[in-house]
């Protein structure tokens, strides 16, 4: 196993036993320079767990790796000095010549500061769920970063209740917007339309953002001006259910730690570039030029979560990014933490709207490029292969033989290949919707 794998492989938590009942992970962080202490997710305080524990390492707060331990009940200190145990067993931990701050590997933008950083606007996308949006809200306001917005978009609301926490809990310090037709594009184009920041940067409404998350993003774009899009690290906030532990054991939404960057002159290296952006992010946690992402149109409308294309809206954005001539860097030191869905119905019905969403992509990417068409179909059946063999790879390691990675597998492949007729659908209604309002 390499050091990418050995990284990564903690993150998928098994039931002690085939039938038994799952057993709940508790997420936490452990920075080596305070080994004597655990913190939440997302600044959230100490904790004291015991019984199995995801950590993420730290070294000077820059991300290491993922380590598992189990502590026996009460034995904090045991349980802690395990999880030093396998980082040092099981990551690569930097000598003291090579540990500086800002030395680490993997870091994009180290040691190098603007004279006057720029204005970097955030973006959230909410609908009903304002426990959660209050605890994002929470964790961006912590970022420190000394030139940033929030802006809260509340996407076709069923009450006043998102606008009524912003007001009270957050006045003077997030803007308030809503966006009456549902849908996530939408709601994302009226954040961009408003936003004031040479950055414009977004995350979900059921993630939690690093302390270093806005500072980590903007790093990536001052190292290179040809990068037009970065994405983040996407981890685990909490692994309480089998349903959130299936998703981690499924893919996740993580990239790994290792800081990487694309543009068209890689396809060499990988064949299936430009349509391959799946890779590259995902929509919790990215961010854009501001001009440039307006140049493009924004987001495409008749995909994204809220319509009938359930997704896609991100990834057609990198391609555009991508295809434009620009660069897509992934920043591993901007982490944001998600809340997965806690069922498993929850989580079949997302993992098939992860297949429509990307079958509308391919769908979207050569209707706004039919250039790139021919280039899709050479590519596609290596994709699918490709896609397949990683799918069955993950099902063989499965903590239940497989079955359920499997299920999960069909769902989204039956999502792919509906897909594409469900985005030229939603093109079609939206067309229609738009004639019928011309007066």
């Amino acid at each position: 196993m390499n050091g990418s794998d050995r990284r990564t492989a903690a993150a998928c938590p098994c039931p002690v036993a085939r039938d038994s009942l799952y057993t709940p992970v508790r997420v936490a962080e452990l920075d080596l320079d305070e080994p004597s202490e655990l913190r939440s997710p997302g600044g959230l305080g100490p904790v004291d767990p015991d019984g199995r524990v995801l950590a993420l390492v730290r070294l000077h707060g820059h991300p290491l790796g993922l380590v598992k331990a189990t502590g026996a009940p009460g034995d904090t200190a045991g349980l802690r000095r395990a999880l030093v145990d396998a980082a040092h067993r099981e990551l690569y931990i930097p000598s003291k010549s090579s540990a500086a701050p800002g030395a680490l590997p993997g870091r994009v933008g180290s040691g190098r500061a603007s004279a006057e950083p720029p204005t970097v606007s955030v973006i959230v996308c909410t609908r009903n769920r304002e426990g959660m949006l209050r605890q994002c809200l929470d964790s961006l306001l912590r970022t420190g970063y000394p030139h940033v917005e929030v802006l809260v978009v509340d996407n076709a609301p069923s009450d006043d209740a998102t606008e009524a926490l912003v007001r009270a809990r957050y006045l003077d310090q997030v803007r308030y917007l809503r966006e009456p037709v549902a849908g996530l594009a939408r709601a994302r184009n009226a954040g961009l339309a408003a936003a004031r920041g040479e950055i414009c940067a977004f995350t979900d409404d059921d993630a939690l953002v690093d302390a270093g998350w806005v500072s980590a993003l903007v790093d990536a774009f001052q190292a290179d001006g040809r990068v037009g899009c970065v994405t983040g690290l996407v981890l685990p906030a909490e692994l309480d259910t089998e349903a959130q532990a299936g998703f981690e054991q499924y893919g996740g939404y993580s990239k790994g730690f290792t800081a990487r960057s694309w543009s068209l002159s890689d396809r060499a290296d990988d064949p299936l570039l430009p349509f391959s952006v799946g890779k590259f992010g995902t929509g919790a946690s990215m961010a854009f030029r501001t001009e440039l992402l307006r140049s493009l149109g924004g987001f495409d409308t008749a995909t994204g979560a809220g319509t009938r294309s359930r997704g896609g809206e991100d990834l057609l954005a990198f391609f555009q990014v991508l295809t434009g001539g620009h660069t897509v860097a992934y920043q591993p030191e901007a982490i944001a933490w998600h809340r997965h869905r806690r069922t498993m119905d929850a989580l079949t019905a997302q993992i098939y709207g992860f297949g429509v969403g990307f079958g509308a992509y391919l769908a979207a990417a050569v209707t706004h490029e039919p250039a790139q068409l021919a280039g899709l179909v050479r590519r596609l059946p290596r994709g699918l292969w490709q896609w397949q063999t990683v799918r069955r790879g993950r099902a063989h390691v499965a903590c239940d033989g497989g079955n359920s990675q499997l299920r999960l597998g069909r769902k989204e492949f039956q999502g792919l290949l509906y897909g594409p007729f469900i985005y030229l659908f939603s093109v079609w209604q939206q067309r229609n919707a738009q004639a019928e309002s011309r007066p």
